[in-house]
């Protein structure tokens, strides 16, 4: 089947939605996601951010659909045409969304973990508005322990459930979930403290905000001080890859998390064991740096990236004198006379 989006084709099989087909093609067109995880079934349809405007439905029936669509959980159609990143109506709904997902989140950034890795963060840099027309008190949830490695921000949530398919489809018991309902509605546990799996620490990685971080790394540095490097292990732990990616400060390995791809998803999960406890650069193969497919804070004038010369352009009068300076105070090579020294 061939799809159109943005203006740009591309053939796929049927049963693809269209947002797996704008990843096929990449670039600007691709729909922001917050709930939505190509590796865990059942996720997507939640947050509404991916919506785009399909203005040809397909060869057999060219109507275009009257509302947005969820790209995630949209199927393409031969012949379709989509308008993502050059919609007008789908700009305005992004911000929208943006703003109704700002509504009771709360402006920690300074002091959240996830800060310079957090997808709300990119959706707000680009949807989001300087103002809020919300007058009201925001929502707040007491805090609450669900487990010795993990700590639950609630006040953060956007109820994205990646954390609950994790547990679905990773362990044999799933303990925690969505409890309540309307804007009383939280991730938490029947009793506290309950989370206690070999791949629970896998909900930190799929966690799009700072609902759900690591209490080993909590406070200790931000992203961007870490450099991070791709490492691996023969793990024996049944289901882990044992591929990782260790985010080091100087010699010390600070954090330790999944391999994650440009839309930020994981390529393959990983236990508690390599997650937590294998924090020696001896019990690992690193084998080089981590390279970022875009841009973000983490990878702003990373040592990872190539800089190309800065060649400024000046009018040779403005730096007349200068040249003959720079020969007596930095050039060594060039021996001084006698009356230079004086």
């Amino acid at each position: 089947m061939k799809v159109t989006i943005d203006g740009q084709s591309v053939e796929v099989e049927p049963g693809t939605t269209i947002l797996q087909a704008a990843r096929m093609i990449g670039g600007e067109s691709v729909p922001p996601a917050m709930c939505y995880y190509s590796k865990l079934k059942g996720t997507g349809g939640k947050c509404r951010c991916c919506l785009v405007e399909v203005s040809k439905g397909s060869e057999a029936d060219p109507r275009p659909m009257p509302k947005l669509m969820a790209s995630c959980v949209t199927g393409c159609m031969d012949g379709m045409e989509v308008n993502s990143k050059n919609s007008d109506r789908v700009t305005e709904a992004r911000k929208a969304v943006t703003e109704f997902l700002l509504i009771n989140h709360p402006l920690d950034c300074p002091v959240c973990d996830q800060a310079g890795e957090c997808n709300l963060q990119d959706l707000s840099f680009e949807h989001g508005k300087p103002e809020t027309r919300f007058i009201e008190e925001k929502r707040t949830f007491e805090p609450e322990n669900i487990g010795d490695k993990i700590q639950l921000h609630m006040n953060r949530c956007i109820l994205c459930q990646r954390c609950v398919q994790v547990a679905e489809q990773l362990t044999d018991d799933r303990v925690h979930g969505v409890l309540n309902r309307g804007d009383h509605a939280q991730i938490s546990t029947c009793v506290s403290a309950a989370i206690d799996n070999e791949f629970s620490g896998n909900m930190i990685d799929v966690c799009p905000v700072g609902a759900l971080t690591d209490k080993t790394f909590r406070f200790k540095s931000r992203v961007w001080f870490n450099k991070p490097f791709n490492a691996h292990r023969e793990c024996t732990t049944p289901g882990c890859c044992g591929k990782t990616t260790l985010w080091m400060f100087g010699n010390e390995i600070q954090r330790v998390t999944g391999r994650k791809d440009q839309y930020g998803e994981v390529e393959d999960f990983i236990c508690n064991t390599c997650r937590f406890d294998k924090k020696e650069v001896s019990d690992w193969t690193i084998e080089g740096p981590k390279k970022f497919d875009k841009d973000s804070v983490i990878n702003q004038n990373n040592y990872t990236r190539k800089t190309e010369k800065v060649v400024i352009n000046t009018e040779e009068n403005i730096l007349q004198g200068r040249e003959e300076d720079r020969k007596k105070i930095s050039m060594a090579a060039i021996p001084l006379k006698n009356n230079d020294s004086k």
